[in-house]
């Protein structure tokens, strides 16, 4: 007999990897539709990147893991906080702000601007928060429609806070200081391109998350009121208490989501900053099982299919969009996927149970 340990492994490996092919054959099939070189396609998407690219890789992947491990923590916590979108894009224009006005020297500026970033962020998503438990109002609705005043609002301050830029058309803020600014470092000597240097605060970020959620009675109490309401209400847990921190949690690290481009490549929060992070961060998380590894994965998945996808359209005159049906699919095959190795995993547990209690008798009879 197998044993549980390496059944539930197999289990955990088989889940994603099914939902990675059937997004696979899904996306094929797309391109067999539109005449498209299925072939040369996915020999591009699956080539090995250049020096730059895989730099490219380990930036997007940076970004895409903080968006991921907001929206996790609220999974965790069974609240869907699709609001991680809107909660980034005011949390870094108020630090892009902040930091440009340099108020203090150096690295005091940026830590500055980063608790700017992480207050708003938590008190953007504690709007919905308090909606949920004051006025029963799902976080989905409220979240969706806070993403929506977020970007009209963060529009309208932009034009407030925007300085003149000679010969550009973009409208962006104050510049942060040079000395506010956090390098990247080298990966490849052949190219200029350099790693965030705050991917090690993605690292922190996540082992932060893992150690909370894993190892302390708050996150105890947080696992068990995502799994029932009634349980965690009974055994003495404030549930209002516990939605209104976690979704400040959640908004909070979601603030930290834009500081890798502001502080690492933009240097200010324009109008060409970088969007959409919050939803690719919804994926991630349910592709990643809201596991910090998990997630990790998941976000150089997605940020290898980026890069990988952007000379389809000059080498094979196929929209680099095709990428996007397979992320879309890989979403949607992978709450089917874990469903089905979920209720795989039960019917093994059942017969494995069987078989103990039917072998159960005879030993009892040979003991005798």
């Amino acid at each position: 007999m197998k044993s549980p340990r390496n059944t539930k492994l197999a289990l955990a490996i088989g889940a994603p990897v099914l939902a990675l092919l059937a997004a696979f054959l899904i996306t094929s099939l797309v391109l067999i539709l539109a005449g498209d070189d299925v072939g040369g396609v996915w020999g591009q998407i699956l080539s090995f990147p250049t020096h730059r690219g895989y730099v490219n890789i380990i930036n997007s992947a940076t970004v895409y893991y903080l968006s991921a491990v907001a929206v996790a923590i609220g999974f965790r916590m069974n609240l869907f906080n699709i609001g991680v979108d809107g909660q980034y894009r005011v949390a870094a224009f108020a630090a892009a702000v902040v930091a440009g006005e340099g108020w203090l020297p150096g690295y005091f500026n940026t830590a500055l601007a980063m608790v700017a970033a992480v207050l708003v962020g938590a008190a953007w998503a504690g709007i919905a928060g308090l909606l949920r438990v004051t006025r029963g109002v799902s976080e989905v609705i409220s979240t969706i429609m806070l993403n929506a005043i977020a970007t009209a609002l963060v529009a309208y301050l932009l034009r407030k806070a925007a300085v003149e830029n000679p010969g550009s058309n973009i409208t962006a803020t104050k510049e942060v200081p040079e000395g506010s600014r956090i390098g990247g470092f080298t990966l490849f000597g052949d190219v200029p391109a350099t790693v965030y240097g705050m991917v090690l605060l993605a690292v922190a970020v996540g082992f932060a998350y893992w150690f909370i959620i894993n190892k302390t009675r708050f996150g105890f109490d947080l696992r068990a009121t995502g799994a029932s309401e009634t349980a965690a209400v009974s055994s003495g847990i404030n549930v209002k208490k516990m939605i209104i921190i976690s979704m400040l949690l959640s908004g909070g690290a979601a603030g930290l989501v834009g500081l890798p481009l502001l502080f690492g490549n933009d240097y200010a929060y324009g109008s060409t900053f970088q969007s959409g992070l919050g939803f690719a961060g919804i994926a991630i998380a349910l592709l990643g099982r809201n596991h910090p590894i998990g997630i990790a994965l998941g976000a150089l998945l997605f940020a290898f299919l980026d890069e990988q996808s952007n000379p389809l359209q000059i080498l094979l005159d196929v929209s680099p969009d095709i990428v996007k049906i397979t992320q879309g699919t890989i979403v949607l095959t992978v709450v089917i996927a874990y469903e089905v190795v979920r209720r795989y995993g039960v019917r093994i547990e059942q017969r494995r149970v069987s078989s103990a209690l039917d072998d159960e008798p005879a030993t009892e009879g040979a003991s005798a």
